[in-house]
């Protein structure tokens, strides 16, 4: 992989983590006391981003550096529209809204396994 290409990779990783966190890049730009038109030129591709922005980037939009590096699985899939609409909505939940929306998750997850086991019985 070209120099080129890893430094597209990696703007489009931290386009796609920005995007799924719901944060615009004004948004983001504050966060990182960076102007908007910046977190545009990383995105595009057109700035190379030192070891600490990478590091910051991680860190506002709760994704591994490695995710960003475009070393570790997608563990994102941003092309999926239902994925970042969810990812939109439960950025606006409160935390204990949150943690019951978890809990009911759990429970459903449950409830799946349980049928998937029942399917193998006759």
């Amino acid at each position: 992989m070209s120099e080129k290409d890893r430094q597209k990779r990696i703007a489009d990783r931290i386009k796609e983590a920005r995007q799924l966190s719901g944060l615009s890049q004004a948004q983001a730009a504050k966060m990182l006391e960076k102007h908007r038109p910046t977190i545009s030129e990383i995105e595009n591709g057109n700035r190379k981003v030192s070891a600490t922005e990478l590091a910051q980037f991680a860190e506002i939009y709760e994704v591994s550096i490695n995710y960003l590096m475009g070393a570790g699985p997608d563990q994102m899939n941003p092309s999926d529209p239902k994925l970042q609409l969810a990812a939109r909505e439960l950025s606006k939940l409160s935390p204990d809204a949150l943690n019951s929306l978890m809990r009911a998750l759990a429970v459903i997850q449950e409830d799946d396994k349980d049928d998937d086991s029942d399917d193998g019985e006759a």
